[in-house]
């Protein structure tokens, strides 16, 4: 079975983000890139599933300018077969990203799609719902468990009050939560692999998908700071500045 994971280049989770002087979005700007963390544990998924005898190939796709194939040799370096970069220039929403790996998808015909819930910039949770509405292929999200049996994929998802397992038709698409698994790290040995691994490049003109903005970003903001907090002697001064002071009662 083949698996198709995907990945996305994003700021890296220890920097803090800066907004351009003219609030039109983040500076980029000498920022250190990389990949998403959900990605990672979409990954290191497939990555065990191959390990386990379930998968015969892990195929990852990323999209985004040339700069993004660091992330797909991280990912080789943590034991995909190959890779395949959609090179754009252009900003990419949601349904663009699932309307590009749609097409990927009928080119290379994986039994199980793997993908992060969410990425960390956009913060959008809805390209792994709506590759699944474009492609028809059952889906599992936010999977904290994921099981093949067969030609069957059981996904356990938590919900409010408990667990929830659905079980998939394949070929399936699986979205990760962070309780699904521990993603490893490359050893130097493997990131030297990496480097001969193959990687093809295609672009959104070859797929045959046309780039379309469907929404603008007005402004960007920096969140405001939070207060400190302050300690009061009693509860009656507690009521006085929720009352007199936040007006919140």
């Amino acid at each position: 079975m083949k698996v198709l994971v995907t990945v996305k280049r994003v700021i890296d989770y220890n920097v803090k983000v800066r907004v351009k002087s003219d609030n039109t979005d983040v500076d980029l700007t000498n920022v250190k890139m990389a990949m998403n963390p959900f990605c990672e544990i979409a990954v290191e998924e497939a990555v065990r599933l191959k390990e386990a005898g379930v998968a015969s190939e892990v195929v990852v796709v990323s999209l985004g300018p040339q700069a993004a194939q660091e992330q797909i040799r991280t990912a080789l370096a943590l034991g995909a077969d190959r890779g395949i970069l959609v090179q754009t220039d252009e900003v990419l929403e949601s349904l663009n990203v699932a309307k590009l790996l749609t097409k990927v998808i009928e080119q290379e015909q994986p039994g199980l799609v793997i993908m992060g819930k969410q990425a960390i910039d956009s913060d959008n949770n809805q390209t792994g719902q709506m590759l699944g509405a474009l492609t028809g292929m059952a889906q599992g999200t936010f999977a904290s468990e994921v099981k093949i049996e067969g030609d069957k994929a059981l996904v356990t998802r938590e919900v409010d009050g408990g667990l929830q397992t659905v079980e998939l038709a394949m070929p399936a698409l699986v979205t990760t939560d962070l309780r699904l698994n521990e993603p490893r790290y490359a050893s130097l040995p493997n990131i030297m692999k990496a480097k001969k691994k193959p990687m093809d490049t295609t672009t959104p003109e070859e797929l045959g998908v046309t780039i379309k903005a469907h929404s603008e970003v007005l402004r960007v903001d920096t969140p405001e700071e939070r207060q400190a907090g302050i300690k009061v002697a009693s509860v009656d001064e507690l009521v006085d500045k929720l009352k007199n002071e936040a007006k919140v009662i």
